[in-house]
C-alpha cells in the first residue's frame, strides 16, 4: 500500500494544457511543437498563420483545436475570384421590413479557417483587417462585434506557389505566431496509410467549452515576466529595427503580441512565471512573418526561411539573461 501511494504522489499531474495537447495530438500525431504552438496563439488570444505545402495537416491542425476547446469553426475557402462580402456578409433588402439587412457572413463564428488565403485578392485578404484587430466589423456605417473569443487560423501556400498573392505587411502583422508543419515522421506517416482512418478530428476529446477557454485566456494575462526578461525581449525585438539586413523591423503591436505569447508558452507549459527559454525558442515565430528584409527593396520577394535565418541570427547575438 505505501508503494502504491509513493508511486501515485510521484506521478506528475496532468494539467488541463497536458489534456489539449493531447487531445490535439490525436489528429495530428508527430507534431507536438506546431500543436504547442497553436495552443500558444489561441491563449495569447492573437491569430495563427499557416504556412506549408499541400496535404501535411494544416486544416486537421485546425478543425482540431476548434473540437478540443468545443469552438464553433467556419471554414472559408480562399480563391482569386472571393469578394469581401464572401467573407463579411452582405446587406440585403428586406421587403417586409422596408429596409436594410445586414446577413452575417462566415466571419462571425468563434473561429474563422481562412484557407489557403494567399489564393484570394489584396482586396479580399483586407477584409479581414478590422476583424483580426478590433474583433468586430464595419459594413454599410453599422459596427458589429465578432463573437469572443475570435480565432483566426489562416493556411497558406509557400510564396512561389502559382496562383498566390503575398500577404501585405499590414495582415501579417496580426498574425500572433507563424508555423510550418512539415512532413510526418516515418513511422507516423506509415501508421496512416495503414490505417487509411478516414477522419482523424473525429477522435478529438473536447476538453473545455469557451468559458473557460476565456477564463484561461485572461489568466495568461497575469503571468509574470521578470524586468531582465522584459528587457531582453525588447531588445530582440529592436535588433529587427536595427539590422542593416531588415528594411522594416517588428512593430510595437509585434511587441505586445511576442510578450503575451511568452506569456502564453510559459501557462501551457504550467508555469505562472515567462523564463529565458520562452521568449528565445518563440522569437523567430513571433517575429520572422513580420518583419520585411532589405533586399525585398530591390523587388525581390524572400521565402519566409531567409527571414527566420535572420532573426535566428539577432537573437544568437543577444546575451540571454541569467
Amino acid at each position: 500500500m505505501m508503494t502504491s501511494a509513493v508511486t501515485a504522489k510521484s506521478e506528475p499531474r496532468r494539467t488541463i494544457f497536458d489534456e489539449l495537447r493531447a487531445a490535439v495530438e490525436r489528429a495530428l500525431e508527430g507534431k507536438p511543437e506546431a500543436v504547442e504552438l497553436g495552443l500558444v496563439a489561441l491563449l495569447a488570444k492573437g491569430h495563427l498563420l499557416i504556412e506549408d505545402v499541400p496535404g501535411v495537416g494544416k486544416t486537421t491542425l485546425a478543425r482540431a483545436i476548434a473540437q478540443a476547446v468545443g469552438a464553433d469553426l467556419n471554414r472559408v475557402q480562399f480563391t482569386s475570384d472571393l469578394l469581401p462580402s464572401d467573407v463579411l456578409g452582405v446587406s440585403v433588402f428586406d421587403q417586409r421590413r422596408n429596409e436594410f439587412v445586414f446577413r452575417h457572413g462566415p466571419i462571425f463564428t468563434n473561429m474563422l479557417l481562412a484557407d489557403e488565403i494567399n489564393r484570394a485578392s489584396p482586396r479580399t485578404q483586407s477584409a479581414l483587417l478590422e476583424a483580426m484587430n478590433e474583433g468586430q466589423v464595419s459594413m454599410d456605417g453599422v459596427t458589429t462585434p465578432l463573437p469572443d473569443p475570435f480565432f483566426v487560423i489562416a493556411t497558406q501556400n509557400p510564396q512561389d506557389f502559382a496562383g498566390t498573392y503575398p500577404l501585405p505587411e499590414s495582415q501579417l502583422d496580426r498574425f500572433a505566431v507563424r508555423l510550418r508543419i512539415g512532413y510526418p515522421p516515418p513511422a507516423v506517416e506509415q501508421r496512416l496509410f495503414q490505417t487509411l482512418h478516414a477522419d482523424r478530428v473525429a477522435d478529438v476529446p473536447q476538453v473545455i467549452d469557451l468559458a473557460e477557454l476565456v477564463t484561461l485566456q485572461r489568466e495568461v494575462q497575469r503571468v509574470r515576466i521578470d524586468p531582465s526578461l522584459a528587457n531582453y525581449l525588447q531588445q530582440i525585438v529592436h535588433a529587427t529595427r536595427n539590422s542593416p539586413a531588415i528594411a522594416i523591423g517588428a512593430s510595437p503591436r509585434a511587441t505586445i503580441q511576442f510578450s503575451v505569447a511568452a506569456r502564453a508558452r510559459a501557462k501551457v507549459r504550467a508555469r505562472d512565471y515567462v523564463i529565458a527559454d520562452d521568449i528565445h525558442d518563440l522569437a523567430v515565430s513571433a517575429l520572422a512573418h513580420r518583419i520585411r528584409l532589405a533586399a525585398q527593396a530591390d523587388g525581390y520577394v524572400p521565402v519566409f526561411e531567409e527571414a527566420e535565418a535572420t532573426v535566428r541570427d539577432l537573437v544568437a547575438r543577444i546575451p540571454v539573461p541569467l
